[in-house]
């Protein structure tokens, strides 16, 4: 029989110390209202702060809870030291060199919303319409055990906004973030969209490894000749063998063909052409500056890795059903930007703790929480996601007992006064 009390106290207990440890360097208003973001996220899976006021279940009137928590969330202005606090927990998850980061970006549609802060023009991924909303850029790294998407890096931004750029601008900005806390020990894995020379130009100045799925209409050097991509393909019909299980549950035979090339802009870059048949009628294209002197072992690997890419949608699909963020109910954009802050590390916390407790006691009875009817699938965060709400929300109390309390006392220091004076 699960101790329900139990289980409600040693998750609060580590709520708290992993607010505490991203919290590190921030006064304790700022540290009180961030643990207070985290397990209402984690209790009431709603981004309306109605329902983290309601999970709180403070003595006060919820009105007051409420105001608290809009003012304090417009007013936070420490999100660059909570990510660099969180990134550094991250990293002790990342031991192996070739790590995959994720790039990809998303959005957050608002189609019914007028009255929020620089609404654009964006494309719903959803459903392939043009809406109102905001545009995302996020970076997730694979852990190394069990290939759980840990996000590193979330931006939220608007072509409406005052001094925006370009979203090349945003996506170069994540890029630089990732150099600086990963150098170029992890692998970039990214889409279609990123198949420009902007992008290439930044890989091949700072050295680091990339895979980057092309499009079409890419024109490459072969056999010191410039060519389309597709030409160049149509050449090879793959050399090696692949099995891999889709989505579905389907078993994909792929076949996969090395190409040796380069790109119009870097002729002297030596790059590798990977091509994957078995997704389609047009193969799918996999440039990289990986070497190796095996072939198909190098081949094998880059797309083992380019496969791996699903998880960060599947980390964004639970981002926006766990916590329906998309429906998202504050007025300005600063605000918005910090609930996607709060959102991402609570999405963080359930995978750190997937990846370093799977195999304690801890974790196993929150997963019997789960309560799944099938066997708990590879991406668990929506089992661990439910199983957490259910402990949480039998409890009577909040987490105001887990707060660290003033360390250091406010009150008059009559000695230091006379000091003062005395000097």
């Amino acid at each position: 029989m699960i101790n329900y009390n139990r289980l409600a106290y040693e998750l609060k207990r580590d709520i708290s110390n992993f607010s505490n440890k991203i919290s590190t360097g921030l006064k304790r208003p700022k540290i009180k209202f961030l643990t207070q973001m985290i397990y209402g996220l984690l209790e009431g899976n709603k981004t309306h702060l109605s329902e983290i006021a309601r999970s709180l279940k403070e003595s006060i009137t919820l009105k007051k809870t409420i105001e608290r928590l809009s003012r304090n969330l417009h007013d936070f202005d420490d999100g660059d030291q909570v990510m660099e606090n969180y990134v550094d927990i991250v990293k002790q998850n990342i031991k192996d060199d070739y790590s995959v980061i994720v790039v990809d970006n998303s959005d957050i549609a608002k189609p019914c919303s007028k009255k929020l802060e620089a609404l654009a023009d964006v494309r719903d991924g959803s459903t392939g319409k043009i809406v109102k909303g905001y545009q995302t850029i996020e970076a997730a790294v694979l852990t190394s055990n069990r290939k759980m998407p840990l996000p590193v890096y979330e931006k939220v931004f608007s072509a409406e906004e005052k001094g925006f750029i370009s979203e090349t601008h945003e996506n170069i900005k994540c890029l630089k973030s990732l150099s600086e806390n990963f150098g170029n020990k992890c692998i970039r894995t990214l889409d279609r969209g990123f198949d420009a020379n902007e992008y290439f130009r930044y890989f091949i100045k700072n050295k680091e490894r990339f895979v980057i799925r092309i499009k079409m209409n890419r024109n490459v050097i072969y056999n010191d000749k410039t060519q389309n991509v597709l030409d160049v393909v149509s050449k090879y019909k793959g050399n090696y063998c692949l099995k891999f299980k889709g989505k579905n549950k389907k078993n994909i035979d792929c076949k996969i063909s090395y190409i040796p090339v380069s790109l119009c802009e870097f002729p002297k870059q030596e790059l590798t052409l990977i091509v994957v048949y078995g997704f389609g009628q047009i193969p799918m294209m996999l440039l990289t500056n990986l070497k190796s002197s095996e072939k198909k072992k190098i081949s094998l690997i880059v797309t083992k890795m380019y496969l791996t890419r699903w998880r960060i949608e599947e980390y964004f699909k639970f981002k926006k059903q766990q916590f329906d963020f998309e429906d998202i109910r504050v007025w300005s954009l600063k605000s918005i930007r910090n609930f996607n802050l709060f959102a991402t590390i609570t999405v963080g916390y359930i995978g750190i703790m997937t990846s370093e407790k799977a195999d304690s006691i801890f974790f196993k009875e929150p997963k019997e929480c789960s309560k799944r009817i099938y066997d708990i699938p590879k991406f668990i965060y929506y089992a661990i996601g439910y199983a957490i709400e259910s402990i949480l929300v039998k409890t009577k109390v909040g987490i105001q007992s887990f707060i660290p309390k003033n360390i250091k006392s406010q009150q008059f220091d009559i000695f230091n006064y006379f000091k003062l004076v005395a000097s």
